[in-house]
């Protein structure tokens, strides 16, 4: 058995190579049938093509997380599949370095807007449901980041990742007597395709080096927490952050 046999999960921006995916791969692989979710239609129909081949019960439907009606129809489409939604991973991100004096309102707007917006957005359509159940679990994707600081460019990233903290911490007093939990996880450098387009093959060289092991986690690192959180093993856990960072930061 599975520690998520009979759950449903949606995991946001699932479908590229990094931590949703293997969130989500994970949660399959313990028993949840999962919904894989991207801004990218081609990728997200590609992963969920190949979970149904591998005999995991799942379905695809792109989304961008900044539009309301698009989180609507992510959460109908799940409805509409499996009955219900158990599980939320709030796992959508992206970056766009920018020292604070060239930070436009396009780039402000962009990095908030899928951030933090999206985790508005998603924690929203899906609270019905769970209130309706009394069970829930909310996963939110911070960073390591907004406890070390960063001096490259980053001061949009951290303000979403920050408001996170506190939107989590918040949502998880409001349904702390519902059978609801909110946590947040923190990852420290966690190397992937998605970070080398930002920082560059040197770049994440250098900064593995950096970090306090010697090198950077893994995505399945980040699986491993989420799918503890996701479990009846924390059901006494809320509003909580746990710091996958490899003693990057301590929290």
């Amino acid at each position: 058995m599975g520690k998520l046999d009979g759950k449903v999960a949606i995991v946001t921006a699932s479908a590229g190579a990094g931590i949703g995916q293997a969130i989500l791969r994970r949660f399959a692989a313990e028993g949840a049938k999962v919904v894989v979710t991207d801004a990218h239609e081609r990728r997200t129909m590609e992963v969920y093509q190949d979970l149904k081949s591998k005999g995991y019960e799942c379905i695809g439907v792109p989304c961008d997380v900044r539009n309301w009606e698009q989180v609507q129809n992510l959460v109908n489409k799940t409805i509409e599949a499996f009955g219900k939604v158990d599980i939320l991973v709030n796992n959508a991100g992206i970056n766009r370095l920018a020292k604070l004096q060239d930070v436009t309102d396009e780039i402000w707007d962009l990095v908030l807007g899928v951030n933090l917006r999206g985790t508005f957005y998603c924690s929203k359509a899906v609270l019905p449901h769970m209130l309706k159940q009394k069970w829930g679990r909310i996963i939110n994707i911070s960073s390591a980041e907004i406890f070390v600081g960063s001096p490259m460019g980053e001061v949009p990233y951290a303000t979403a990742k920050a408001g996170i903290v506190g939107f989590s911490r918040c949502l998880a007093r409001e349904v702390i007597r519902e059978g609801i939990t909110v946590n947040v996880i923190a990852p420290g450098f966690i190397p992937n395709p998605f970070l080398e387009r930002i920082y560059g093959k040197e770049g994440i060289k250098a900064m593995e080096e950096a970090m306090p092991m010697g090198k950077g986690g893994k995505p399945e690192d980040i699986a491993a927490a989420a799918t503890f959180l996701a479990s009846d093993e924390a059901y006494y856990i809320t509003g909580c952050i746990i710091c996958v960072s490899g003693g990057l930061a301590f929290w």
